[in-house]
């Protein structure tokens, strides 16, 4: 204390500062009080008639006054309000509005995935609660791991790049995480959720290794998302994680010895539909399933996918010309022919044009390049045998490999057999099986009646044929939830160019390049009417038969998204 407060203490009190209605304090000091005020020691009642003067701000007996929340500290401009919640914040919605879009099971899930992804992030409606709401929710790492699991399966199985990303969208946004964007490569899957604006996103990646085809496995993971997104069936995470681990441990529907003979018919019923007769037949289908051993071998010796076509490709045109060379009166350049049908890459070619006609062009590229490599150890296999054929004196023809036009009946049911060998190979369920054989003889009929008939194009009549089988796995794969590879893969095998793809290695063969390069030109063009055609039913399929819930504009955005406005 200073000295002058010490002598202010010291200075004696005024009367103004005593006044006669001052009272004693504890200390002995008196304080200043009211002319009212009550004195010490009396307790007056209160009688609850008299009003006593209050101040016109007070809060009335029996009621608690609110407490004042405590005053934040200092924080970032962008950290989270302590009164948002991401889960109850209304969803954007832009000046010109959207449309809603039902998210319950009126309509495959693959359609109504698809209308959302190909919505910005900023512009999709606000999503519906979570179905399954676990204690605190799952955790946002596992639910990714889950969608990248899943999505590997697609992607090895021949998915395209496209309906990957829809099953993976499907997933995230059953358990919840709305704000997820999947991207699918060839090799390569990522994903990233971001919680709100206002948070760290989080990304999870992983790598396709390994590629096989299984269409039964495929099948089952499509159930498995089918149920994941279907609000009536709760399945938590543990049990999703489950029904995974037992799709991989699956074993193939078909053992190794039936897809060897699965090759062979194949390749007999492919000869027969270019003009081959019984003896041709067995000869194709031997050389087909002695190819397949062969290639099997390769595998196991871990030599790449490229050798494996080459040693396979050996085989067939090995027979073809030692039967030329043995004057054995039979269709050889038939026999070549059916066993290059076992080989072509038609699966991989469909999902590599498709993947382009959907804005994949990463994805799309390097599905055609391997196929391109694919087919060029084919050509090397081929190429060798011929070359050794046209020196040891063997006469090939490629007229005697042409397909005759007076045969309806033996064509369809070759085409027919061969769509069934080629489910076995891709082993299809049973349940597809009779289907999909259906669907190839339809698509072999109609080919024939436009070109044999009709007198159109190959090219014209492929692409006509392509379309129906691309129409009508769309509308199987919609009935039954599931995917439409099984019900259009097998189908289109009857219209694959393994004429015109030998007519070109064997002109090449016999110093005949421009003969070579027009023929390869023509397999091409058949190739590219087969995927185009394929992918062009399914988007008639969709243009039609609209999402329900879903506005036409919105359900059909996607065909802006690569233009220039």
């Amino acid at each position: 204390m200073t000295k002058a407060a010490q002598t202010e203490d010291r200075k004696p009190r005024s009367d103004e500062a005593t006044s006669a209605f001052a009272r004693p304090d504890i200390d002995g000091e008196s304080s200043t009080t009211s002319e009212f005020a009550i004195p010490d020691g009396l307790d007056v009642p209160r009688t609850g008639t008299e009003s006593e003067a209050t101040s016109e701000f007070a809060v009335p007996e029996g009621l608690d006054p609110p407490q004042s929340p405590a005053a934040e500290g200092e924080r970032s401009a962008f950290s989270t309000p302590s009164t948002y919640g991401a889960r109850d914040a209304p969803g954007f919605t832009p000046p010109g509005g959207i449309s809603a879009v039902s998210l319950t099971k009126d309509a495959p899930w693959q359609d109504r995935m698809r209308t959302m992804l190909r919505m910005p992030v900023a512009e999709r409606p606000a999503p519906e609660r979570a179905q399954r709401a676990e204690e605190g929710g799952p955790a946002v790492p596992r639910v990714l791991d889950l969608t990248l699991r899943i999505g590997e399966l697609l992607l090895a199985g021949g998915e395209n790049a496209e309906d990957v990303e829809a099953a993976m969208f499907a997933v995230c946004r059953s358990y919840g995480l709305d704000r997820c964007e999947p991207n699918v490569t060839f090799t390569l899957l990522s994903i990233t959720h971001q919680p709100s604006l206002v948070e760290d996103p989080v990304s999870a990646s992983r790598t396709v290794r390994r590629r096989g085809t299984d269409y039964t496995r495929l099948a089952a993971v499509y159930r498995l998302v089918d149920d994941l997104s279907d609000p009536d069936t709760q399945l938590s995470l543990e049990e999703a994680y489950g029904r995974l681990a037992e799709i991989r441990r699956n074993r193939h529907p078909y053992p190794g010895w039936a897809l060897t003979g699965a090759a062979g018919l194949l390749a007999g019923a492919a000869s027969v539909l270019v003009g081959g007769g019984p003896t041709v037949f067995v000869a194709a289908a031997l050389g087909a399933m002695l190819g397949d051993r062969l290639a099997w071998l390769a595998a196991g010796r871990g030599l790449p996918e490229f050798y494996q076509f080459a040693v396979a490709a050996m085989p067939p045109a090995a027979l073809g010309v030692a039967l030329t060379l043995a004057d054995v009166d039979v269709k050889a350049s038939a026999v070549i022919t059916g066993g290059l049908f076992a080989l072509l890459p038609g699966r991989a070619l469909v999902a590599g044009v498709q993947d382009g006609l959907t804005g994949f062009y990463i994805t799309a590229s390097a599905r055609l390049l391997e196929v391109m490599y694919l087919i060029v150890g084919i050509v090397v296999g081929v190429l060798l045998i011929l070359y050794f054929g046209v020196k040891l004196g063997a006469e090939l023809s490629p007229d005697a490999a042409l397909g005759s036009s007076d045969r309806p009946l033996p064509q369809i049911a070759a085409s027919m057999l061969l769509s069934l060998a080629f489910a076995v190979l891709l082993q299809q369920e049973r349940s597809t099986v009779l289907a999909v054989t259906l669907n190839g003889g339809v698509a072999w009929s109609v080919y024939g009646a436009m070109h044999y008939a009709a007198g159109f194009s190959p090219v014209a009549s492929t692409a006509v044929a392509a379309g129906l089988v691309g129409l009508f796995g769309q509308l199987m794969s919609r009935y039954r939830f599931a995917s439409a590879l099984p019900y259009t893969t097998a189908a289109i095998g009857p219209l694959l160019p393994g004429s015109a793809t030998y007519f070109g290695l064997l002109a090449f063969a016999q110093n005949d390049a421009d003969a070579g390069l027009a023929s390869l030109t023509r397999a091409v063009a058949l190739a590219m009417a087969i995927a185009i055609g394929v992918n062009l039913g399914s988007e008639i399929s969709r243009l039609f038969l609209r999402v329900p819930g879903a506005a036409s504009a919105a359900g059909r955005r996607a065909a802006k998204r690569t233009r220039g406005f």
